[in-house]
């Protein structure tokens, strides 16, 4: 059988240190790129999963994403993948309120001096305003980049179904279902390639076990690239469905401008997931979220100190002391402190959307929707016409 790796040569570790390129990168940042490879090496390692927890991780996924359409009480009542799961696990939170509780218990003691009293008119409410307003803008940022790589999966989809309705109606059923399957493919080492959480033993492999993605000479050449370092694996994969297509136009299944349409469906498939790269290789600045978790980290503490001696002071200080403004005061130091660690993780979360989060993007789905609808089309087939019919 004509296999369309033949023609691709692999260049090796000696012929891609004899570039000149490489040669300056060997001479100068050489230790930075060892240093990243470990870095990455040490982050994968961190993070194990296998076939049945990705399986796992999904059905949390789409239950959650069920979850927008319920009643206002139900969805109080839930606690996973919500912003109170993430405030118990985030150690600034437990301070605040350990900061506050300690101020309220400390107005009860008379040897406090009272000059100490005067940080409850401290103005700290300009600088939440300012925080406010950088958490909300970096959250629609992050927000921004979500929605544009969910429309990069959609667009993904969309090609692999233009494409099989095309190759179906004009190709030999054999080509056009190995196009679809080079597809399917590309789709799912795009992933592996672009994410530490799947990987190719965990989520490839798996896949091309029960689906049949690779011929095993399809999968030799797959094994010589390194298909968890990037999106090698999956751009020469698209060029073997381009080189399909061009020996569809050299037989006469398909005219020029057919197989011109084939190609750009092609180079858009690869193009959309190209840009999942490129979101993954540039997020958002780290002094932005750096800048964010400094001016969190020292707001939240004065401002539960701030509000703490505002509640009351005592009766030798102006006023009075009650529970009732220790729990006022203490709900709305919980509530600034939900509020503000809140929304920088979720901001945090919504950066990188294809990891391990349980409000990440659905990449199980959207690979098995991908080969049952693009080989469903395949599968379609135009009806006998009834003899009643009239003939046009």
């Amino acid at each position: 059988m004509d296999t369309p790796t033949s023609s691709f040569r692999v260049m090796d570790s000696d012929s891609l240190a004899a570039t000149p390129k490489a040669a300056e990168r060997d001479a100068g940042i050489c230790w930075a790129s060892q240093s990243w490879d470990w870095g990455e090496r040490r982050a994968r390692k961190r993070k194990k999963y296998t076939w049945e927890d990705l399986n796992t991780l999904e059905r949390k996924r789409r239950d959650i994403l069920r979850r927008l359409e319920l009643p206002f009480s139900r969805i109080l009542t839930y606690y996973d993948g919500t912003c109170l799961m993430a405030f118990m696990k985030d150690w600034l939170g437990w301070l605040t309120v350990g900061i506050y509780v300690f101020v309220r218990m400390q107005v009860r003691l008379p040897w406090v001096p009272f000059r100490v009293y005067d940080f409850g008119d401290s103005d700290i409410g300009i600088i939440g305003g300012f925080l406010s307003f950088f958490l909300v803008l970096f959250v629609n940022q992050a927000n921004g980049r979500m929605n544009e790589q969910y429309k990069c999966s959609m667009d993904c989809q969309r090609c692999m179904y233009d494409v099989a309705g095309i190759v179906d109606s004009l190709l030999p059923k054999s080509d056009a279902a190995r196009i679809v399957r080079y597809m399917n493919a590309a789709h799912v080492a795009g992933y592996a390639g672009l994410s530490s959480t799947y990987s190719k033993a965990n989520f490839f492999d798996e896949l091309d076990s029960r689906l049949g993605l690779l011929t095993p000479n399809e999968r030799d050449r797959v094994e010589s690239l390194d298909m968890d370092s990037g999106g090698d694996c999956f751009r020469e994969i698209v060029m073997w469905a381009m080189r399909l297509v061009t020996r569809a136009q050299d037989t006469g299944h398909v005219d020029a401008r057919t197989a011109g349409t084939l190609r750009d469906k092609l180079l858009k498939f690869r193009d959309s997931m190209d840009s999942l790269y490129d979101y993954a290789d540039q997020p958002v600045p780290f002094y932005y979220i750096h800048f964010l978790s400094v001016l969190s980290t020292l707001y939240l503490p004065l401002f539960a100190v701030s509000l703490g001696y505002s509640a009351g002071m005592g009766d030798g200080m102006g006023g009075g002391l009650h529970w009732t403004a220790d729990v006022i005061s203490g709900l709305i130091v919980l509530v600034q402190s939900i509020f503000v660690i809140g929304l920088r993780l979720l901001g945090q979360q919504m950066i990188d959307p294809y990891g391990d989060d349980e409000e990440d993007l659905s990449v199980l789905t959207y690979v098995r929707e991908g080969w049952e609808t693009s080989n469903r089309i395949l599968a379609s087939r135009l009806p006998d016409q009834d003899e009643d019919d009239p003939v046009p």
